[in-house]
């Protein structure tokens, strides 16, 4: 997959909800819970999706907060997978599967 340059990176931020920000090479976002579980919880279905896309996140997870970065190593920079990424995980949030 071929990396976005400067003013496609900005078209796609448009399409993806605006809490995202870009950090260098990375778009991030960070995701708060009412605990640990329910963190776990959405990570586990981050996962599933990510494996599924064949895409997988950078992330941390402290007690009731995931943050999640997404890049896409292998081109240096972001893609457009980074950001179908990012639209499932949101779509994730938004249907309360967690």
């Amino acid at each position: 997959m071929q990396k976005l340059n400067e003013k496609e990176i900005e078209e796609r931020m448009k399409e993806i909800n605006s809490t995202w920000m870009i950090e260098n090479d990375f778009i991030s976002k960070e995701f708060l819970f009412k605990d640990f579980v329910q963190a776990f919880a959405f990570m586990t279905t981050v996962a599933e999706i990510a494996e599924k896309m064949q895409h997988h996140p950078n992330w941390e997870n402290v007690y009731n907060k995931v943050h999640i970065y997404l890049s896409t190593h292998d081109a240096g920079g972001l893609t457009e997978k980074d950001f179908l990424l990012a639209k499932e995980i949101d779509a994730t949030i938004n249907s309360s599967q967690i």
